[in-house]
């Protein structure tokens, strides 16, 4: 991840957002509206999506009346953080602005959407409603006694602590060694809570490797809990740069990981075990409903750019899911693409190959395409195999290809 320089009042100088330069305007002017959401476009996708997910729900699997009853307030709770996300979006873009908080799209430098400015660091308004939609289901599916309660408050405080940290990143533009240590202490209220059991579930396609279902890590367990939020917060951070792929892939992260719970519940005669599936689907399904708010204007074009908030949020409640939900050997499988993009940055991010400001593919304006550079980041690598694309293209190859690897490993 490049590193950032504040931007002075009147120099205009680059962030470490990949898909933005930040500038500070001498004098406060009166901001354009941001653009219309794309909602039609989301609302398609949430359909595509719901059908066979309510299909698994209500007739493929037998599940419990009380569990599918508490996934069901969940769903509707988290339709209602939609709509509010959708709604308070514009609201904050406005309050942004004056606070000199935006960005110009690199990748339309030379064209006039290149000078648009672009809300900046709008992760937060998903992180906020995330929170209070979490919160609020508290009331209609857990006691003061229950046994779950403690990790459940133990996780949102983490998540809590990771859209702060991640919004004084986007004010403060602190250096990219820090953001390593970051998420480590944002997990510390989950690792000091986690009461749980300390084995993994071997992924079916490796046990004949392993030679075990089943792998006791012990008290390594905590550290490999601390290493994974490292991991999954910063892996959605370097994997960007181009309009929709960071909240994209963590849609399509967010509906593997909720496919996967439904067929573990429905497959299994263990209560507990049950629960801590139903657990994780408490915490991704607002995930989704609230990134998809945030997609339907972060699509391209864009109309705001979510920050590093967005990125270590979504990054840390996938990381809290997993461990929580006791599938996070799974849940780095479904991470397949941001692992493959982590080893390919590797030699920049440790400094053994040169690694500039931007790792961003050029733009040539006359055409509105892309080419790949030299720079080791999944996005150039495929602009490199697949020739020349738009953006807009780019993206959903991008997406198609997590799709595809989480499809693939769900099925096994």
């Amino acid at each position: 991840m490049a590193a950032k320089k504040r931007p002075s009042a009147t120099t205009e100088t680059a962030t470490s957002k990949p898909d933005s330069e930040k500038v500070k305007p001498e004098s406060p002017t009166t901001e354009p509206p941001i653009r219309s959401s794309k909602f039609a476009t989301i609302l398609k996708f949430s359909l595509v999506f719901s059908v066979p997910y309510l299909y698994l729900i209500f007739f493929y699997y037998r599940i419990d009346y009380e569990l599918k009853k508490s996934i069901l307030i969940s769903a509707l709770v988290s339709i209602i953080g939609f709509l509010i996300t959708v709604r308070m979006i514009p609201v904050a873009s406005k309050y942004v602005l004056r606070r000199n908080l935006f960005g110009y799209d690199i990748n339309k430098k030379g064209t006039p959407d290149g000078s648009i400015k672009v809300p900046e660091s709008l992760g937060i308004v998903v992180g906020i409603v995330f929170l209070v939609v979490t919160i609020l289901f508290q009331y209609f599916n857990f006691t003061a006694d229950s046994i779950w309660l403690v990790e459940y408050n133990a996780a949102l405080a983490s998540i809590c602590f990771m859209i702060l940290l991640g919004f004084v990143d986007d004010v403060l533009d602190v250096p990219w060694r820090v953001k390593l240590v970051l998420p480590s202490i944002a997990a510390l209220p989950l690792l000091m809570a986690y009461a749980g059991h300390t084995t993994i579930i071997i992924p079916k396609p490796l046990v004949p490797y392993v030679g075990l279902e089943i792998l006791d890590l012990g008290w390594i367990y905590k550290l490999y809990m601390g290493l994974l939020a490292v991991f999954c917060t910063n892996s959605i951070n370097i994997h960007a740069g181009i309009n929709g792929l960071e909240v994209g892939q963590t849609v399509i992260i967010a509906c593997a990981i909720l496919i996967h719970n439904i067929m573990q519940i429905g497959a299994s005669t263990d209560l507990e075990y049950k629960q801590a599936h139903a657990f994780s689907i408490y915490l991704v399904q607002p995930l989704l409903a609230t990134s998809l708010a945030l997609l339907s204007y972060n699509w391209y074009p864009s109309s705001v750019f979510v920050g590093d908030t967005y990125t270590y949020f979504a990054g840390m409640t996938m990381a809290v899911v997993g461990i929580l939900g006791h599938f996070s050997e799974t849940l780095l499988i479904f991470f397949a693409p941001q692992v493959l993009n982590f080893l390919l940055s590797l030699p920049q991010l440790a400094g053994i190959v040169p690694c500039p400001r931007h790792r961003l593919p050029k733009f040539d304006p006359h055409s509105g395409l892309l080419t790949g550079t030299n720079d080791g980041t999944l996005v150039n690598l495929f602009l490199r195999q697949f020739g020349r694309r738009s953006e807009k293209s780019l993206c959903i190859l991008l997406l198609v290809f997590q799709d595809g690897i989480n499809d693939g490993f769900s099925q096994c």
